[in-house]
C-alpha cells in the first residue's frame, strides 16, 4: 500500500511461498488444501442442501456483492469478506469451512514458518509492504488480519532476509539488508522496517545504463504488549530520496596515468631523500659526542 491509495492484498502473482518445517526445511503441499469439498450435497444458498440435479451455489452469508454471487468455498468466503472489510470470527459456523476442515488445518500448521521469493512492482511514492499469517483486511480505517479472532498463541515473527533489493542490481551496490536476521525474544509484535530509497543511475565504460536504488535502513520493534491493535508480522515502510546518484565509469587517459606515475617516483624520492638525511645527520651528531668524550 502506498500514500496513492493503491492497495494489494494476498498477493500471489511473481510471488512463490513455500511452507515450512520448524527446522526450515520445505513441506509438500497438500493435495487436499483448503478450498477442496471433503463430504457431498453441501449446503446451497438458498438454505438447502444440494441435490444431484442442482448446480451447487454456497452462501456467502451476507458477503455477496450480487444476488447470483456464490461461495463454492471456504477460501471464497473469506475473500468476500476481506472485500467487506467484515473479520471471519465464527469459521466453525461457515459450511465450507467447516466441512473443508478449515480450523483443524490451521492448528495443524501450528509451529510452521514460510520462505517468501519473488517480486513486486510499486509506485514511486512512499509506501509499505509487509509480511503477516493472514489475510489482511480494513475496517473502520483499522488495519486487521481474518486469522486474529481465533490464534490464541502468539505468532513468532523471527526471520531471516536473505536478500532485498529495490531495482537491478549493479557494480559496488550493498544492500544492507541481505543476511540480516532477527530472533524474537519476547511476546509477538510488529517488526518494522524504515528504508530511505536513493534513485541510482549506474553508466558502464561501454555506455549501459542501469537505472536501480540504493536504500539506508533503520529498525524498530514494537511489542503486542499494550497494543490492542498491534499486528503481527514484519513491516517494510519505504520512502524515495529526492536526490539522485549517478556512478560513471571512464578510462583513464595515458597522460593521466603517466601524472599519477611521476607523483609516485617523486614521491618516493623526496621519502627516500628525508630517511637518507636523517640517518646521516644523526650519524654525525652520535660520531661528534663521541669524539668530544674521548677528548675529554
Amino acid at each position: 500500500m502506498d500514500i496513492s491509495g493503491e492497495q494489494h492484498y494476498d498477493i500471489r502473482h511473481d510471488i512463490m511461498k513455500r511452507r515450512l518445517d520448524h527446522l526450515g526445511n520445505v513441506i509438500e503441499s497438500r493435495s487436499d488444501g483448503i478450498g477442496g469439498p471433503k463430504i457431498d450435497r453441501p449446503l446451497q444458498r438458498h438454505g438447502g442442501r444440494l441435490d444431484h440435479n442442482e448446480t451447487y451455489c454456497g452462501s456467502c452469508y451476507g458477503a455477496e456483492m450480487s444476488d447470483d454471487e456464490c461461495c463454492n468455498s471456504c477460501e471464497e468466503v473469506r475473500e468476500a469478506y476481506r472485500k467487506k472489510g467484515w473479520a471471519l470470527t465464527n469459521p466453525e459456523m461457515i459450511d465450507q469451512c467447516k466441512r473443508e476442515g478449515f480450523i483443524e488445518k490451521v492448528k495443524e500448521e501450528a509451529g510452521e514458518g514460510c520462505n517468501m521469493e519473488g517480486f513486486l512492482e510499486v509506485n514511486k511514492v512512499a509506501g509499505s509492504f509487509h509480511f503477516a499469517p493472514a489475510k489482511s483486511f480494513y475496517q473502520s480505517n483499522i488495519h486487521l488480519f481474518d486469522l486474529m479472532a481465533f490464534q490464541t498463541e502468539n505468532s513468532n515473527i523471527s526471520h531471516r532476509i536473505n536478500k532485498l533489493s529495490f531495482g537491478q542490481k549493479f557494480p559496488g551496490v550493498v544492500n544492507p539488508l541481505d543476511g540480516v536476521e532477527w530472533t524474537q525474544q519476547t511476546s509477538s509484535g510488529m517488526y518494522q522496517y524504515f528504508i530511505k530509497v536513493v534513485p541510482t543511475i549506474y553508466k558502464d565504460i561501454r555506455g549501459r545504463k542501469i537505472n536501480s536504488n540504493q536504500f539506508s535502513v533503520t529498525e524498530h520493534f514494537r511489542s503486542a504488549d499494550g497494543f490492542t491493535q498491534s499486528l503481527p508480522g514484519v513491516f517494510f515502510f519505504y520512502d524515495f530520496s529526492p536526490i539522485k546518484v549517478s556512478f560513471t565509469e571512464e578510462n583513464v587517459s595515458l597522460l593521466h596515468f603517466m601524472t599519477n606515475i611521476c607523483a609516485i617516483v617523486g614521491g618516493i624520492f623526496t621519502v627516500s631523500g628525508i630517511i637518507d638525511a636523517f640517518i646521516y645527520h644523526g650519524q654525525r651528531a652520535i660520531k661528534k659526542k663521541m669524539e668530544i668524550g674521548k677528548f675529554g
